[in-house]
């Protein structure tokens, strides 16, 4: 299978330097990155309000190496808020953040984590919006839970997000569902071991079901993260049984993907938020969207040939 090669070259440097130069890059990356800079993607927010959608914003960006560069993801977010408060976006918007991105990883990693994003849901809560903070590998999810939980103290709409693939998730949603949090589900998009992980596609399917239908019945919000026309068509049902009405839960797609669902999905009445990735460092966020899906692979790999 190339999803699991796929993720193992999203943290290779040598693979980074390759697909980074490759002819076709750059017209497939935009399918799937907004852009660059808060002024390239501050047109897609309204143009999506417009289409009565909603966005969460993803600042991309992992895997950092010092404090100061922990500084620069918290105030690129900052910088992002205050431009949607000036244009009056703010009800329109979200943020989700990757806690590595804010220090996770560094020496005393939790606590400067914490201490970077708690500015940013403060700047958030201010113009009527919100954070969530996105679920990455196993070994980072007793610390993103933690940070959760301390947040959710002075704002309990801060959302996280849990990852159906994972052993342990049916009973962290069972924690959260109880809690009445706002949780995004998602299959799961990183390399896990077999021994943490459902590494086939019916068993995480399964999965996601499994803990969907906890979420649906207990008291948090849903946010029902894919693409996939059945597991929308089941989440619709189980929201129905549960008897949510249309604004007690969300569906959230990728930028770039299944964009005319998006409008349907809308037109039906249904709270319908584009997940809006962008900024320069896309590398690893852009090899999580290939591993995903092999046709985004094919359409890589015909680029770079048209192209080369």
């Amino acid at each position: 299978m190339l999803g699991p090669v796929i993720l193992a070259a999203s943290r290779s440097d040598k693979m980074r330097r390759f697909v980074s130069a490759a002819p076709g890059t750059k017209q497939v990356v935009a399918r799937f990155i907004a852009g660059e800079t808060v002024d390239q993607v501050i047109p897609i927010v309204r143009e999506a309000a417009e289409r009565g959608l909603e966005v969460t914003l993803d600042v991309v960006g992992e895997d950092i190496t010092t404090r100061e560069q922990s500084f620069a993801a918290r105030d690129a977010y900052l910088e992002l808020i205050g431009r949607l408060k000036e244009l009056g976006l703010g009800a329109r918007a979200e943020m989700s953040v990757k806690l590595s991105m804010f220090g996770q990883a560094l020496e005393g990693g939790h606590e400067l984590a914490l201490a970077n994003v708690r500015p940013v849901v403060e700047a958030a809560a201010e113009i009527g919006t919100t954070v969530t903070l996105d679920a990455e590998d196993h070994t980072t999810l007793d610390s993103m839970f933690a940070i959760h939980s301390e947040l959710r103290k002075d704002f309990p709409q801060t959302g996280c997000v849990i990852q159906a693939y994972l052993f342990r998730t049916e009973e962290d949603a069972r924690r959260l569902a109880a809690e009445g949090c706002r949780v995004r589900i998602v299959k799961g998009a990183y390399k896990e071991p077999a021994a943490v992980a459902f590494q086939d596609k019916a068993e995480i399917d399964k999965a996601f079901v499994r803990v969907l239908r906890i979420l649906m019945e207990g008291e948090g919000y849903p946010m029902i993260g894919s693409h996939d026309p059945r597991l929308i068509a089941i989440a619709q049902d189980l929201a129905h049984r549960a008897g949510r009405k249309l604004d007690e839960y969300e569906f959230q797609m990728l930028y770039g993907i299944r964009s005319e669902e998006h409008l349907r999905l809308a037109a039906e009445g249904h709270r319908m938020r584009v997940y809006t990735a962008y900024g320069t460092d896309w590398y690893g966020y852009f090899m999580r969207r290939l591993a995903e899906k092999p046709a985004n692979l094919l359409f890589f790999a015909r680029s770079i040939l048209t192209k080369g």
